[in-house]
Parts: structure tokens; C-alpha cells; sequence
């Protein structure tokens, strides 16, 4: 069982609205499907937390519930429901990936466990995990179970902290030194974590959390100087001082500042903040000169949840913002928080998923636009994950793309093409080019011309039947160096061929010095050739690209075809191969060994 400690947390006074529910539907909310009399208020104003299981020690068994923050004129609370009033606690959250019926005694085992190895010390706070909690709650997120189990605080520094309390330092200079910014006299991030960790000492019971920077803030510091930039720092502090909608505050670093703020619907936190940001758009050196913002919200649901790791969320949020010349507040979303945390566990994974040969190689073909005859195929990658389910490349590529892990899954797919490849040739089968794909984040190894050639070579496979391709978003890096490992392939008898062309805009200006040896025009293009899209324009642009493939020199191979009218024209305007479903879809090598060779 995988077990992930995620964070600790605070959970103020709270109105559990639940259900009496049977044990088959408690079955049934941890395979996914929650009564639809709780369901209906999943992500309602002013709900603390998802739907789940909760064990009540007041009530004396388990129930299906949702929480709902108290007397709130705002929020429509249910009235299909009985409801409890639950106490304000602390919580250790943690996650776990097994199917597994959950009890009071697996709980009490579980967190007996933790305890022993990991108890909940923090910055400002020490927490420990109940013997006999109060309330626990248990919830089912993308296929993986959230336990939040009460603990209680034991040492609280917070509160001195929040309260200012100088003459529990040593020093008063070592305290200001320690929680207040040099710059502005504003507090530091340190100051605000005692709030994150410790919100109750202040009284606050739920908040959403603000993070944003100043964009393109080095130009104010080099073009006015720093008087001017600690200026526009000293007024944004200034503003959220006079903000009412802030409970608590740091500059963080730099230009970057976060605020815990009061809980509103999203609209009203968008146009509060506008507003916000609005005032603090103007340089006073220069009137002309826009100041903008890169802002990342976390609501308040998933503010709470957090814990005293929101930071991360608004910073992930933050960094979405990538446009220049305006003001951008970007909220944190669930899938921001699934995306990170699924990346995250699979980064970690990938390796037992190796070892456990959860990869698995397809095969598309590609054929002979006039003779229908079998001319190749690619290779594409797919995940048995923890051989229960086939996930789609989307779940998984982009995310070993961002972390470097791809390497790892080209190199399985290379290994499986060529043992395949080996085997057939001492069969006596026919053989026919495969392609795989080459990861643009490899193309800085300097070991990877070697690496490539030692694996095809460990197998006896032939180099000609090995072809590279290259997507052409893959020529935007470094245009040199790109160019040399591909030559240096090409030298050593391997195919090459570029990717999705068509998609970027250097395309053209690179196919006279690029060494490759087949263009692959995208399914984009194909697509327009369908009845309902058919243009002379689109019709003159793909005639022309074809044209110019050929007499370059190139084979050219056009991706995507679904129907024979769309073979008939690709064949009339001279394509050669073609790569679709109206051929085949990607197949086990299996199906493929059996139906081509």
C-alpha cells in the first residue's frame, strides 16, 4: 500500500450535513458513485470539503456527509439532510492508492503506524495524532482514498508569533530580523506561515490565499533604479494595509507577496482584485509606464484543504501567467492540484513500472499509396497501468516530457522494437522500418548518439530499419546543435524524419539543411481534405507542400487518413505514403507480426 503524508491542517467549527447511509452505499461512494442527495452539493459556496465518509464519535457510526461552513446568509445549506455541529480540529492528511473497505480499527492501525515514525512537527507548531479522535473523514478522489484523521496541537509558537510578542525574544531586533521585510517593514514570509500553520490564534476560521509578483520587475529596477522599484514595493504593501478584504500578509521574496483574504464567490474575488491591482498600475516616475501582475488564487475550499502548503498551489497557479502586457489572476484549479500530484507519484513510479513491464509498444503501419502494400510502421508507446488499464499517451508524455523521464520510455520502446525486429529476422519474416520517437530534451546528451547505437547494436538489428523522428517543435532549441546530432545519426546509416510538419514556423527555412529522409505532414492538413472542409486554398497549400517533399528528395507521408476520399486526393496530389486509420489503427505487435508478416 502506497501510503503519501500530504499535509496537516486546520479545520475551524463546521456543520456536517450527512446521510444515514447503508453499507451498500458507503460501498458504493468508494467505488465511486456518491448518493446523489449528497453529490448534488459537491463544490457548493461555502463547503469546507468534498463529499465523504465521515466516523463521528457523537453519533456513533459512519455516515455520508459534506461540511458547510456555519451561519452564512450567503450559503443555501441543505435541507434534505440532518446535520451535526463538528468542533473545530486539527487534521494529518494523508492519501493512499488501495481499493480497500475502510474501519475504525484499519484507521486506528494506520495512523498507530504513522505516529510511531512521523508525528506532525512543524515551524511554529507541534502537532500529535489522537489515540481516540473525534471526527474522521474519508475521501475518495481520482481513484485514490484521502484520510483526514484528527490530531491535537501539543507546543503552539505560533501564537507569540501572530501576537507580536516581543518580549518572548531574546532580542526584539532578532524578531524583527527574523519575521519583517528590511525593505518595506512589511512582514516576511516566515511571519505568515505562523497564520498558515496557526490561523485559529487570530481567530480567522477559513480564508482564501492570494500569491503574485510584479511582472517584467527587473526592467523598473534597471531602467528607474531602486528607489523608484522599492517605491512601487512600499506601495503595494501600503494597499493591502488598507485592504479589508486582507487578513494577513508577506512579501515573500522579491517582488512576490501573498495574502490570506476573506472568502467571496469568484467573480467577487476576480473583480476585488482587479480592483486591487488596478490602483497599483501606475509608475509614479513615469505616468505612460503600466505596472501589471501575475496573480494566483486559491479558493477557499482548497485554501483549507492545503493546509500550510497552500503556497504551493497559489505559486503553481501564479506561474500559468505568461503574457505581458496585462494583468492576469489565474485561479487554482482541481486539475492543476490532479496534474501535480499525478506527476509527481509517476515520476516516482516510472521505474516499477518499467520493472513491471507495464509499457507496451503498438504498432501503426504505414502503406504504399499505389501499390497498398505495407511499406513500415511507427512506433507508439502505451501504459498497462499496474496492468489493470490502458492509459491514454496524454496522461502520461507530457508529464515524463517536463520532468526528463521520457528518456527512459524511449529507450523501452527502442529495446522492444529491436527485440521484435531480431526476432523476426531469425524467423525469416519480412522486415520493414520502424520509426520511433526521439525526445527533443535528449537532444543536449552527449552521450546519445552512443547510447542509441549500442542498444540497436546489442539486439544485431540492421540501422536502416530504424527510423528517428523528430517533431518539428523540436527545431526551435538550439538549431546547431540539433542539426549535428541528426547528421551524426544519419552518418551511422539511420533513417530520419521529421514530425507533425506544418504545426511550427521554422519549418521551411530548416528543410534545405536538415539531413532527414522522410517530411510528415500533419493530420491537421489531412483533415481539411473531408467534404465539409475542402478549400482550394487548403487544397493549393497541401499540393505545394507535397511538391516541394518530393523534389527535396523527401519521402512523403501523410498522418491521419480516416477515409478513402481523403487516400484518393493525397494520392492525386502525389503523396506517397500514407499513416491512418483507414489503413489500421496502432496495434499490439502481436496483431501487427500476425497481419503483415
Amino acid at each position: 500500500m502506497f501510503i503519501n503524508k500530504l499535509n496537516q491542517l486546520y479545520k475551524p467549527e463546521r456543520i456536517l450535513y450527512y446521510l444515514d447511509a447503508t453499507s451498500d452505499e458507503i460501498a458504493q461512494y468508494y467505488k465511486g458513485d456518491t448518493p446523489k442527495v449528497i453529490g448534488k452539493y459537491e463544490n457548493a459556496f461555502g463547503t469546507y470539503d468534498y463529499p465523504g465518509v465521515f466516523f463521528v464519535d457523537s453519533l456513533g457510526r459512519e455516515v455520508l456527509g459534506i461540511e458547510y461552513r456555519p451561519s452564512d446568509s450567503r450559503i443555501d445549506y441543505p435541507d434534505d439532510l440532518k446535520s451535526v455541529v463538528l468542533k473545530g480540529a486539527f487534521f494529518y492528511s494523508v492519501e493512499i492508492d488501495e481499493e480497500i473497505r475502510i474501519s475504525r480499527e484499519f484507521l486506528h492501525e494506520l495512523f498507530d503506524g504513522i505516529s510511531k515514525d512521523d508525528d506532525a512537527h512543524r515551524v511554529y507548531s507541534d502537532l500529535t495524532i489522537c489515540e481516540d479522535p473525534g471526527v474522521t473523514g474519508v475521501f475518495l478522489e481520482n481513484g485514490k482514498i484521502r484520510i483526514l484523521y484528527e490530531g491535537k496541537i501539543v507546543d503552539d509558537r505560533a501564537a507569540c508569533i501572530i501576537e507580536d510578542k516581543d518580549e518572548d525574544f531574546e532580542k526584539a531586533y532578532l524578531y524583527r530580523t527574523a519575521f519583517y521585510d528590511p525593505i518595506t517593514s512589511h512582514y516576511n514570509w516566515n511571519h505568515l506561515v505562523a497564520y498558515l500553520e496557526m490561523p485559529i490564534d487570530k481567530g480567522i476560521n477559513d480564508y482564501a490565499f492570494v500569491h503574485f509578483d510584479i511582472k517584467e520587475f527587473r526592467v523598473i529596477n534597471e531602467v528607474y533604479g531602486h528607489i523608484a522599484a522599492n517605491k512601487v514595493l512600499c506601495n503595494v504593501v501600503k494597499a493591502i494595509n488598507e485592504a479589508d478584504f486582507v487578513y494577513a500578509s508577506a512579501r515573500c521574496h522579491n517582488d512576490n507577496f501573498a495574502m490570506m483574504i476573506k472568502d467571496m464567490p469568484q467573480d467577487e474575488i476576480i473583480s476585488t482584485l482587479e480592483a486591487f491591482f488596478e490602483k497599483l498600475s501606475h509608475l509614479e516616475e513615469d505616468p505612460n509606464y503600466r505596472i501589471f501582475y501575475r496573480c494566483g488564487v486559491v479558493p477557499m475550499q482548497r485554501a483549507m484543504l492545503s493546509g500550510n502548503r497552500v503556497a504551493d498551489a497559489g505559486k503553481m497557479a501564479q506561474a500559468l501567467g505568461t503574457s505581458h502586457n496585462n494583468t492576469e489572476i489565474i485561479i487554482y484549479t482541481d486539475k492543476m492540484h490532479d496534474d501535480i500530484s499525478w506527476g509527481n507519484y509517476i515520476k516516482a513510479y516510472v521505474e516499477t513500472a518499467i520493472e513491471n513491464d507495464e509499457f507496451t509498444v503498438f504498432l501503426q503501419p504505414k502503406f504504399d499509396i499505389k501499390k497498398n502494400t505495407i511499406k513500415g510502421s511507427e512506433a507508439l508507446i502505451r501504459w498497462n497501468y499496474k496492468n489493470k488499464e490502458f492509459m491514454p499517451p496524454s496522461r502520461f508524455i507530457p508529464f515524463f516530457e517536463k520532468d526528463g523521464s521520457i528518456g527512459k520510455i524511449d529507450d523501452v520502446v527502442l529495446r522492444k522494437v529491436c527485440e521484435s525486429l531480431a526476432r523476426w529476422k531469425s524467423e525469416g519474416r519480412p522486415l520493414y522500418p520502424v520509426s520511433v520517437n526521439l525526445s527533443r530534451n535528449r537532444m543536449y546528451d552527449n552521450q546519445l548518439i552512443s547510447h542509441l547505437a549500442q542498444i540497436i547494436d546489442s539486439y544485431g538489428v540492421d540501422h536502416e530499419l530504424i527510423e528517428f523522428e523528430l517533431t518539428e517543435s523540436a527545431t526551435y532549441d538550439n538549431m546547431e546543435h540539433m542539426l549535428h546530432v541528426l547528421e551524426e545519426l544519419r552518418s551511422k546509416g539511420f533513417k530520419i524524419s521529421m514530425d507533425d510538419f506544418g504545426t511550427g514556423y521554422s519549418s521551411l527555412s530548416l528543410l534545405t539543411m536538415m539531413p532527414i529522409d522522410t517530411l510528415k505532414i500533419d493530420k491537421s492538413f489531412v483533415d481539411t481534405l473531408d467534404e465539409d472542409k475542402i478549400s482550394e486554398e487548403n487544397l493549393i497549400v497541401l499540393r505545394h507542400i507535397i511538391t516541394l517533399a518530393r523534389e527535396l528528395g523527401f519521402v512523403c507521408l501523410a498522418e491521419g487518413a480516416e477515409n478513402k476520399g481523403q487516400v484518393d486526393r493525397l494520392g492525386e496530389m502525389g503523396c506517397e505514403i500514407i499513416q491512418g486509420y483507414y489503413y489500421s489503427r496502432p496495434i499490439p505487435i502481436s496483431e501487427f507480426e500476425s497481419k503483415y508478416l
